[in-house]
């Protein structure tokens, strides 16, 4: 199976910039092999327990090993991969338990972001975030509609001055964004299309850039933390996505 067939321009990175993104002309040949594997991962392209070969990827790539086994510790570091001993790298798997704590943490750190962002947001960011919006409202396949939420809530946090914050709620929302993929798949249609969840989601973006629009950090903040506990306890009664 090919697993990062897409050219060295495409996926995400850690560093968040204005746009969302870092620039490329500041990567390692590591920081590239990270990226394309976090990529598939978030983008389920590789699923939880999936095996990755070091020496598939390095071929595939027209790299040496030696990158890629820094890129996989990379990956570990940030809860993406688990390496095995004597076993190799696998996806990694994160249970309901670990799961519910990831998002307790977000609860906390994510209205810190927005706070610390707000103040900073320019006319360039807020029309960015009116098109994902409008985006992700239009939007009707899971896959997209998880990554168009994913870039809205990381720009909004992205003019924080709070370079190791960002980094700790990007690999969050790393580790969250495969399982929030398999709930999507197995429950989507159960709780989306009859709970009115979507269109409560959508209520609450809107909410959410009003207040920004306003800087009205206090209802920002509040928003935020209730968009994530929403998430969480919705979670924990199917629990099922989890095995």
């Amino acid at each position: 199976m090919t697993l990062l067939s897409d050219s060295l321009e495409t996926g995400i990175t850690v560093a968040i910039d204005a746009d969302g993104a870092r620039s490329l002309a500041t990567e390692t040949r590591v920081d590239q092999v990270a990226r394309h594997l976090r990529a598939a991962i978030v983008n389920g392209r590789l699923k939880p327990g999936d095996r990755i070969r070091q020496e598939a990827i390095a071929a595939e790539l027209g790299t040496s090993r030696i990158p890629v086994r820094e890129a996989l510790r990379q990956l570990e570091s940030e809860g993406l991969i688990s390496l095995i001993p004597y076993s190799g790298a696998r996806v990694a798997r994160v249970d309901a338990e670990e799961y519910e704590e990831i998002y307790l943490m977000r609860e906390h750190l994510e209205p810190l972001a927005i706070r610390e962002s707000l103040p900073r947001l320019t006319a360039r960011h807020f029309s960015e975030i009116h098109d994902l919006v409008a985006q992700i409202e239009r939007t009707e396949d899971p896959t997209d509609v998880l990554d168009l939420d994913r870039r809205f809530h990381l720009l909004t946090y992205s003019a924080a001055a709070r370079p190791r914050l960002l980094q700790m709620i990007e690999g969050f929302w790393n580790s969250t964004q495969q399982y929030r993929r398999v709930f999507y798949r197995l429950a989507g249609d159960r709780l989306i299309s009859h709970s009115g969840n979507v269109s409560l989601t959508h209520m609450e973006h809107r909410l959410l850039v009003d207040a920004l629009e306003r800087r009205d950090a206090d209802t920002a903040d509040n928003i935020v933390r209730v968009h994530i506990r929403r998430t969480r306890l919705t979670l924990a009664r199917y629990r099922e996505v989890f095995d």
